[in-house]
């Protein structure tokens, strides 16, 4: 019984050690601006936005000519 209770003891230690680990970690991790994160968001946007708009366009050539095709 006693070496059950001390497995589970080293069990919650690793798990106390791993949690604390990783709040050392993100306390290292240098966060982006708030001006940072707007202008990466409005560049992804406007990235799947063109994309977007490209394979649509694609689409719609390719439909024409399969439908002249066929």
């Amino acid at each position: 019984m006693q070496q059950k209770q001390t497995t589970n003891n080293v069990k919650r230690s690793l798990n106390f050690r791993f949690f604390e680990e990783i709040i050392g970690e993100l306390r290292r991790v240098t966060w982006p601006t708030m001006n940072e994160t707007m202008r990466l968001t409005m560049l992804v946007l406007a990235v799947a936005a063109f994309l977007g708009v490209l394979l649509g366009i694609a689409d719609l050539v390719f439909g024409w000519v399969f439908g002249i095709i066929l």
